[in-house]
């Protein structure tokens, strides 16, 4: 009796730590973009989002409901590498340019801003001036690189120096 009672002591905070853990990949299952809608505002600068042209941002943190927006992809990863906020992002996503018109980004052409590649110091203008460029595939980064300048870079790449040796930064 006593060896049962000592197995199921055991075994108990073992199945409560593996169910926290399903629970955590379920909950990040759920998370996607949401629709900008007309009266968003820059969660960074307060700005209407969908006033202005260019790839535009959003993520969801640790510790805050739904999700942040951006007016740009520049706004949103000056949320990102600031040190306070580095470690709180769960998800993020950004346009994909290579299938959506600068100056109107499609609802639907979200994807992942972790996989994605960056094009930055090309000649378009986001809603601050100089933004990045997000695509899906590097090939398409490399294309827009080709055709209006700039350099391709990914997710982890992209840090604070970066943003502020941008054109127009």
């Amino acid at each position: 009796m006593k060896r049962m009672m000592r197995a199921l002591v055991l075994a108990l905070p073992l199945s409560l730590l593996a169910g926290c853990g399903e629970e955590d990949k379920s909950t990040a299952m759920v998370r996607q973009a949401v629709a900008m809608e007309s009266s968003d505002e820059c969660h960074l600068c307060g700005m209407i989002i969908t006033n202005f042209p260019g790839p535009k941002g959003q993520l969801y943190a640790k510790g805050t409901e739904g999700t942040m927006k951006f007016c740009s992809t520049r706004d949103m990863f000056a949320f990102i590498t600031d040190p306070e906020n580095q470690h709180n992002i769960k998800q993020a996503f950004v346009h994909d340019m290579a299938v959506t018109p600068w100056n109107h980004p499609d609802e639907e052409t979200y994807i992942d801003a972790k996989k994605a590649f960056y094009v930055i110091g090309h000649g378009k203008r986001g809603a601050m001036g100089a933004t990045l460029a997000s695509f899906s595939k590097k090939l398409h980064a490399e294309a827009f690189a080709k055709a209006q300048g700039g350099r391709v870079l990914p997710f982890d790449q992209i840090t604070l120096e970066v943003l502020t040796a941008m054109r127009g930064g």
